[in-house]
């Protein structure tokens, strides 16, 4: 049975997406080092990425997603740091404009903040942000 849409003869190769393939691979790495790191439980992914149709786009922005806003975020407080906010990318991409406009506006409001390549530098970066100390927010003088 062909897919809607779809044409007879004409098989279509699965577009290939190594940012989603790394960013699965972190979480894989998540999953297995939660008994070592009980506060990777905090990180999660922010699905602002992707193709969608203008219907589903309008949508979206009107719900507040915002352009530019970094793949993952740990909000976990570390390093005098509020948080970690991380822009995976895959070489030889670079952040936007946008993107790097949100990781200066989350370093300006306490976050530490990071563009990483791949999968591996990302586990790097969030197990040495993980390994500082931790710090006590919310203490007023």
């Amino acid at each position: 049975m062909l897919r809607q849409g779809a044409k007879r003869g004409v098989t279509r190769k699965p577009r290939d997406d190594p940012e989603h393939r790394n960013q699965v691979w972190l979480f894989q790495w998540v999953a297995a080092n939660l008994r070592k790191y009980p506060d990777l439980e905090c990180l999660y992914a922010i699905p602002n990425g992707g193709q969608r149709n203008k219907a589903v786009a309008a949508k979206l922005k009107a719900e507040g997603v915002k352009s530019g806003v970094s793949d993952l975020h740990l909000p976990v407080a570390r390093g005098g740091f509020c948080g970690l906010w991380i822009e995976l990318k895959i070489e030889p991409n670079k952040p936007t404009k946008a993107q790097i406009q949100w990781l200066e506006s989350m370093r300006a409001q306490g976050h530490d903040v990071d563009a990483c390549y791949g999968w591996n530098e990302s586990r790097q970066r969030i197990e040495d942000y993980l390994k500082l100390p931790r710090t006590k927010l919310g203490e007023t003088e």
